[in-house]
């Protein structure tokens, strides 16, 4: 059976996601890596980060990338929109990572950031499902079927899903909320392990529910 790993929030940390990406030794060919969002903000090599899982996109046949609260917030932070809320939630230092000042214009920031670096935050997918799972950056509110969903609810909720024990239809693996350890739940799995903050970064390998961590 083909394997899947996915890996929880990097937020520029890539002297994490390395050798991480060395431990599970995935098959090119017929593994999938999924990437759960939030390659960017807090941490300091958020452009290495980006490049580096471009690289892997070139390398691996199956590697889906899913859109973090923070590459949306980035974006509209790019056409001028809630300015504010991004610099609060650890922005600065990707802004650093671009060379974008606060006071250039929308038109400026978005020249500062390679094409390629755009074409890759802009091709961010909203979730990814398999027959068995579903993968999203934060979760689902309980009681809507996935069309039902809002991106908020995909980028942003919290405790409402994680507290709640209704049952989805297929296993959710998400991000998102920092845990002490990895959560694994009869109805979901939580991978982000707060990398950025001194925590680890986090893969879970399924079916086989193996753990990796750096």
């Amino acid at each position: 059976m083909n394997k899947i790993f996915a890996i929880g929030d990097i937020h520029g940390c890539l002297g994490k996601l390395r050798p991480l990406i060395q431990n599970i030794n995935a098959d090119p060919e017929n593994d999938t890596i999924v990437f759960i969002g939030d390659y960017i903000d807090r941490g300091f090599a958020a452009r290495e980060v980006v490049d580096y899982v471009i690289k892997l996109k070139a390398e691996y046949k199956n590697v889906v990338c899913l859109l973090g609260n923070h590459e949306y917030m980035f974006l509209r932070y790019l056409d001028g929109l809630d300015e504010e809320m991004y610099l609060y939630n650890g922005g600065s230092a990707t802004l650093f990572a671009y060379a974008v000042s606060l006071s250039e214009t929308p038109q400026e920031r978005k020249a500062k950031i390679p094409r390629e670096h755009l074409n890759f935050f802009e091709s961010l997918l909203p979730h990814y499902e398999t027959d068995n799972y579903l993968f999203v950056h934060a979760g689902l509110k309980p009681g809507l079927i996935l069309s039902r969903q809002t991106i908020h609810n995909l980028l942003w909720v919290r405790h409402e899903f994680i507290d709640t024990d209704y049952d989805f239809g297929k296993m959710v693996v998400f991000g998102h909320t920092p845990l002490s350890y990895p959560l694994i739940m009869p109805n979901k799995i939580g991978i982000d392990t707060g990398a950025v903050f001194g925590g680890k970064l986090t893969c879970i390998e399924l079916p086989a529910v193996k753990i990796y961590q750096v």
